[in-house]
């Protein structure tokens, strides 16, 4: 059976659009975990601090129930 250098050549450039394309997706699903865990990062840290402030001024507004 002949080898045909065109089928060849047709085969080996689908196989490199292949294994572009899978690499570019790859690194796509990087870059949407980095920015989803930024995000949480940022909503995180914006919880905690409105939580500590509320509770600073409740402690501050709520009496302790202790007489000095």
């Amino acid at each position: 059976m002949p080898r045909h250098p065109a089928l060849s050549k047709a085969v080996r450039a689908v196989l490199q659009l292949t294994a572009m394309v899978s690499l570019i997706l790859s690194l796509q699903a990087c870059a949407v975990v980095a920015v989803a865990d930024a995000a949480v990062t940022v909503v995180a840290t914006g919880v905690k601090v409105t939580a500590k402030a509320v509770g600073a001024v409740a402690d501050a507004v709520i009496p302790d129930g202790h007489d000095d």
